[in-house]
């Protein structure tokens, strides 16, 4: 097969694959094990792509994707912003990336974890 299992039911890697990659495009860099980051890497170029299109169709299958998460809020007086992770995607992340073809991501690779010795990665997005 194509892609990793990482030890889990097909549901159970989906949520942990939506979760992970909602986290990283709110936070802009997770900490996480190599198999996973290199799963999650796959995800969220595809999101960044998606926000890239721009359309109503990429922005339906990203949301259907994305978890709806709070990424931001913002207070201007009175008024309060909430930014969810879906709005974020496509109002800063991907003008951010619009000269870019592919790569959005980077895994610098840091300690092995205590308990099973497991290669533990930093997954960010590239500046």
């Amino acid at each position: 097969m194509s892609y990793r299992k990482l030890g889990r039911t097909s549901s159970q890697r989906k949520a942990l694959l939506r979760d992970l990659t909602t986290n990283l495009l709110v936070n802009g860099r997770i900490v996480t094990t190599e198999a996973k980051a290199k799963e999650v890497r796959k995800t969220a170029d595809k999101m960044i792509t998606l926000g890239k299109h721009g359309d109503l169709a990429s922005r339906r299958k990203a949301a259907a994707f994305v978890r709806n998460v709070v990424a931001d809020v913002k207070e201007d007086g009175d008024d309060i912003k909430v930014q969810t992770a879906l709005q974020k995607l496509f109002d800063e992340l991907a003008p951010r990336y619009a000269e870019r073809n592919g790569g959005y991501t980077r895994i610098l690779k840091t300690v092995q974890r205590r308990g099973d010795a497991a290669q533990m990665v930093v997954l960010e997005l590239v500046d």
